[in-house]
């Protein structure tokens, strides 16, 4: 299935020291589709695996039964550097099962996330509800 996240409500692109702040999905230990802090909305689509009921892939982190995606945060030198200061995890495990089940293996979940967190500035740590909504989607 795929996996697709979309981002509203972007935090800009300062943060306390941080001058050009930059969000994409980390694959394996690397951000992947960066998207400015000052973006209209962000969107990514990550391919994720199920095998014997457990989440895989390279966008997937985590131990079995605890799997998650990380948006990750950072700030982005002028020679193109990007700097991690903060990440998110977006908790494939906390997802209605029936949601998985519908979306099936070649399908799509969807999850809606506020990148903006309460006190202005990018959302971090495990993502819970109202930050974050899953659904099904259509494919293509």
């Amino acid at each position: 299935m795929n996996v697709e996240i979309l981002g509203r409500d972007l935090p800009g692109r300062r943060f306390d020291e941080h001058d050009n702040v930059h969000v994409g999905v980390q694959v394996r230990s690397e951000p992947a589709d960066l998207v400015p802090g000052d973006a209209e909305a962000a969107h990514w689509v990550v391919e994720v695996r199920r095998v014997d009921d457990d989440f895989r892939g390279p966008a997937v982190h985590g131990r079995r039964g605890e799997r998650f995606l990380y948006l990750t945060w950072g700030d982005v030198s002028d020679d193109g550097a990007f700097t991690m200061f903060r990440r998110a995890k977006l908790m494939l495990d906390r997802v209605d099962p029936a949601l998985v089940a519908e979306a099936g293996p070649d399908g799509v979940l969807r999850a809606e996330v506020v990148l903006t967190d309460e006190c202005g500035g990018p959302r971090c740590a495990r993502l819970d509800p109202p930050a974050i909504r899953w659904s099904v989607g259509s494919p293509g």
